[in-house]
């Protein structure tokens, strides 16, 4: 059974979408099979593959809304290797939708349970926000959240917000949810404040921030607008020999053994 795991963080531009579409990349590199789930109506990891946002005539909102089946969905990127089901803007509709759904918070764990022995990896990409497509995306996470934190003041004020969140999640909803480990993102080596916050949120959350820390870059920032994970765009820039270590860091920590790509 592959592993669902879910990035989570209600400020945006934390390099949430970023870190799943480039830990997934490398994840495939490393002989995973490999599913991104884009849950955000902004749909950045989908148009991030190169998908065009507004021609997706079938994603997760008819996959969530009973329009059809989510393997029917699923989309693939011969090039990447690498799977999405994918978003478009009519998944804001299903905020409101779905409140009056029955099992309206468990509705994406139904959806992907077909999906599950597929894949060995699903990542889960939750909208910038608190709302009950990230509820769903949490009682999907069934190993546990990835949470990007930004390497700046104002990224530790949520923190708090968010683990009284998943607390409630735990509490109400899903009482296995974990926190996978936090990933700090966008460390700028020149500022004394970025080593203020990596102090910070090692002291917060202990042994579960992970020893890889993503730089600021702009290859990263330019990627997106290619369609192309870090790994395709940029190979030899830092910020790919950073996701590639956070991968590598994360199969370790999976007990999984990192296969390395023929190419």
């Amino acid at each position: 059974m592959g592993r669902v795991y879910t990035l989570v963080n209600q400020k945006g531009g934390v390099g949430k979408t970023t870190t799943a579409i480039n830990l997934g990349a490398y994840l495939v590199q490393f002989g995973q099979r490999v599913l991104i789930v884009d849950i955000d109506p902004q749909a950045n990891a989908t148009s991030s593959l190169g998908v065009d946002k507004h021609t997706v005539k079938g994603g997760t909102y008819e996959a969530l809304m009973g329009g059809a089946p989510a393997p029917a969905l699923v989309l693939q990127n011969p090039r990447l290797k690498l799977a999405i089901l994918p978003s478009s803007p009519s998944l804001a509709g299903a905020e409101v939708e779905l409140v009056n759904e029955l099992g309206r918070e468990v509705k994406l764990r139904q959806v992907i349970a077909p999906l599950v022995d597929r894949y060995d990896y699903i990542l889960i990409d939750c909208p910038p926000s608190l709302g009950m497509l990230t509820i769903n995306g949490l009682v999907a996470a069934q190993d546990g959240v990835l949470i990007p934190v930004q390497c700046e003041y104002l990224a530790l004020e949520g923190l708090g917000e968010l683990t009284r969140t998943l607390q409630r999640v735990r509490s109400a909803l899903y009482p296995a949810l974990k926190v996978r480990g936090v990933i700090l993102t966008m460390f700028d080596g020149r500022t004394h404040l970025s080593s203020d916050v990596v102090a910070e949120v090692q002291k917060y959350f202990s042994e579960q921030v992970f020893e890889t820390i993503i730089p600021r870059s702009v290859r990263l920032a330019e990627a997106p607008s290619y369609g192309l994970p870090i790994s395709a765009y940029a190979p030899d820039s830092n910020a790919a020999k950073s996701y590639e270590s956070l991968a590598r860091e994360l199969l370790s920590g999976d007990g999984v053994a990192v296969k390395e790509s023929a190419e």
